[in-house]
């Protein structure tokens, strides 16, 4: 992109004229909030439980005495040695974040099909500290759409982002969900988002978007993230968002 080399009030002209848009932009984005928490409530009856480092949990034990709960739905297939670098960036914004999320009653937990050993294998090299737990063993990641069966990815009819679609090259995929749980302990599912929904997660971008260079990527993130531990040091990102370091020695490198 050209731009033009312009005077100091010239520039204070354009930019108080896109000061408006901003504004507009700024009462849409409150406007959408507002419907965003406005959509009615799934009750929750099934008994889902999941495997944590201390043993069994059942889902309302993830709200950890908050009324509120985010999940992030991580990729993370059993035996899988790719780390998913999407969902690694996404949960790489929590660590600031979650003392603020915690005292403003919302809990947040990372939630993958993988065993309960081989998630905490990540979450150790990666020194990730928020809770991290393992569906291994319930129908959660099934019953909201991140995982499939081999008959649903051959036939296409996955039912994800709220449509019906491949899952591509993984049987498991990403995305959020939001929970309540009131007084009487009942709990509900309120909001899911996927794909590029999950971007409102993701502040990166915010901070990108204002720069000369923006995101600097015309198709995915996997052009440019990498599990933080590994910038600088090589690696690709295959199709599918598994990041493959230099070393790895599987044949998938171009």
């Amino acid at each position: 992109m050209q731009h033009q080399i312009v005077s100091r009030e010239e520039w204070l002209k354009a930019r108080t004229a896109l000061l408006v848009r901003e504004k507009a932009f700024t009462r849409m984005r409150d406007e959408l909030s507002l419907e965003q928490r406005a959509l009615p409530w799934v009750r929750i009856d099934k008994n889902y439980v999941f495997d944590t480092p201390i043993g069994p949990a059942a889902l309302a034990d993830l709200f950890d005495g908050r009324s509120q709960l985010i999940i992030k739905h991580f990729m993370m297939e059993s035996g899988q040695t790719q780390q998913c670098v999407g969902c690694s960036f996404a949960v790489d914004h929590v660590a600031g974040i979650l003392p603020h999320l915690e005292n403003h009653d919302v809990s947040y937990v990372a939630v993958a099909r993988a065993p309960i050993g081989e998630i905490e294998a990540l979450r150790t090299r990666m020194d990730w500290q928020f809770p991290f737990v393992s569906s291994y063993r319930s129908d959660f990641n099934y019953d909201f759409n991140v995982t499939f069966t081999p008959e649903q990815a051959a036939e296409k009819r996955a039912f994800y982002n709220f449509r019906e679609t491949s899952p591509g090259p993984h049987l498991d995929l990403s995305g959020h969900s939001v929970f309540y749980k009131d007084a009487a302990g009942q709990i509900f599912h309120t909001y899911s988002a996927f794909g590029r929904g999950d971007e409102q997660f993701m502040t990166t971008y915010a901070f990108l978007d204002v720069t000369p260079k923006g995101r600097d990527e015309t198709s995915s993130l996997g052009e440019w993230v990498r599990p933080h531990n590994m910038y600088g040091k090589g690696g690709f990102v295959a199709p599918g968002g598994r990041y493959h370091p230099e070393s790895c020695g599987c044949g998938a490198h171009p």
